[in-house]
């Protein structure tokens, strides 16, 4: 529902005005003098405002200038009842959408509202497609079908308010999805608040999202804003939100439902218009049938799920990321295929933050521009873990077990002992052995034999 501002010292016009316009499902804001009225665009999401030219203590010109700077995306009428051209000329090229005389007609009220509202959503419309495509294929980088799909995703919810839930493991990247749906979202130039909640503890956790008023407790020396309050017409990222207590869950849920918050202390209803992404590594619904999660925030946050897949699973994005990084640090690297190999060899447990890592070393630690077979183990700080008996699997009475059993038991042995005696290159114990490396992977993965940091 688009929201419009009236600023008129006439009550007469301020009520015309409102009545005609909320009669066509607008909501309406109402202000005497133009300084009330900036606070209003301060406080509230405005669309379109009625401007009147004569105004007590900051008069309607001046006001637009104002506007025009600190809100340029606000569209601008302006009404008077002592017009003349040169005064319409100057507010259009001030920026003003157009100028209108009084004694008003409403049915001209209403066309201009209607065009400027029209003009002003297609001009968003415009900087969101932008948005979208510079941001979505310059920050969430890869070609793996998920993050193909994560990529649409972004795009698909952009306009939206819907609330969402960002899933996987620790250093997968949640936190870039979720400016990069922010960045491309109509709220895109408001606040962007994340909040870790696991790195607040639980007796300050309502105090940071609420804020809370000076006195309401021993530490209160000042009032403070809370985040819900800070991110008032952006998007509130909540990290790690598994780990936020019941009661805080309880809060956050009833601020969802009522669009409301009190500070801590306070008995005052602060209105909040946020949008909530939120993102965690726990299974949330295991977590709500073990009491430890509300069911009904889950469903709420749950609009719409966004999973993203650990770095392990998605191989061929490994090399992208890792150039990007490198090219972020202003390093030139060619990857020879063994060190390719390797990069897919390893586990990473550590996901994207790991490779960010692995890059700024290569930036420090390596002077070549070209990265070798066996270098870039050395650059992981990677060793191959060593069976504490080679060759034991050997010695566990073979012959009395069944023949695939004794089997596996002998392959598993055989290919701990190849990659130890290889250095853990994937390619040279491949080639040792008489396989392809992509069967040497799934035999590894089978087995479960991995190389550790």
């Amino acid at each position: 529902m688009p929201a419009i501002l009236i600023i008129d010292d006439e009550p007469g016009i301020r009520l015309a005005l409102s009545s005609i316009l909320e009669d066509e499902k607008y909501k309406v804001h109402v202000s005497e003098d133009a300084l009330a009225g900036i606070e209003i665009l301060k406080r509230q999401i405005i669309d379109l405002v009625f401007l009147d030219v004569l105004l007590p203590k900051l008069g309607g010109i001046e006001a637009l200038e104002r506007i025009r700077k600190e809100w340029p995306a606000v569209e601008v009428v302006m009404i008077s009842g002592h017009a003349n051209i040169d005064m319409a000329v100057r507010a259009v090229k001030l920026g003003a959408f157009d100028f209108l005389e009084k004694p008003l007609s409403l049915e001209k009220v209403l066309t201009v509202c209607r065009n400027a509202l029209a003009i002003k959503k297609l001009r968003e419309e415009n900087k969101t497609l932008k948005k979208i495509t510079a941001f979505a294929s310059e920050d969430i980088i890869g070609t793996s079908a998920a993050i193909r799909n994560i990529r649409e995703m972004v795009k698909q919810s952009a306009e939206s308010d819907a609330r969402i839930l960002i899933t996987g493991e620790n250093g997968t990247g949640k936190e870039v999805i979720a400016r990069a749906i922010h960045q491309c979202s109509l709220r895109g130039d408001n606040p962007f608040i994340d909040v870790n909640c696991a790195a607040i503890p639980e007796t300050l956790i309502e105090s940071e999202l609420f804020g809370h008023e000076k006195g309401a407790f021993t530490d209160a020396v000042q009032t403070r804003k809370g985040r819900f309050e800070l991110a008032h017409s952006g998007t509130l990222f909540l990290d790690e939100i598994g780990d936020m207590s019941l009661s805080a869950q309880a809060k956050v849920l009833r601020v969802i439902q009522e669009q409301k918050i009190e500070r801590i202390g306070s008995e005052k209803t602060i209105e909040t218009d946020v949008r909530i992404i939120a993102a965690t590594n726990q299974d949330l619904e295991k977590a709500c049938e073990n009491g430890r999660f509300r069911q009904d925030l889950y469903f709420r946050l749950n609009v719409i799920p966004i999973h993203v897949p650990p770095l392990r699973e998605r191989q061929e994005d490994i090399p992208l990321l890792l150039i990007y990084f490198l090219n972020q640090l202003k390093k030139e690297l060619t990857l020879e295929t063994c060190a390719l190999e390797e990069l897919a060899s390893h586990n990473w447990p550590g996901n994207v933050r790991e490779l960010k890592n692995l890059a700024e070393r290569i930036a420090v630690m390596h002077q070549e521009n070209t990265i070798k077979g066996g270098e870039l183990l050395k650059l992981l700080n990677k060793r191959i873990k060593k069976p504490e008996n080679p060759g034991g699997a050997l010695n566990e009475n073979i012959l009395e077990k069944g023949f695939n059993e004794a089997k596996e038991s002998f392959e598993k042995c055989y290919l701990e002992f190849q990659l130890l005696k290889n250095h853990g290159i994937i390619s040279r114990t491949a080639e040792a052995i008489g396989i392809y490396p992509s069967n040497l992977h799934a035999k590894l993965r089978k087995y479960n034999i991995t190389a550790a940091k």
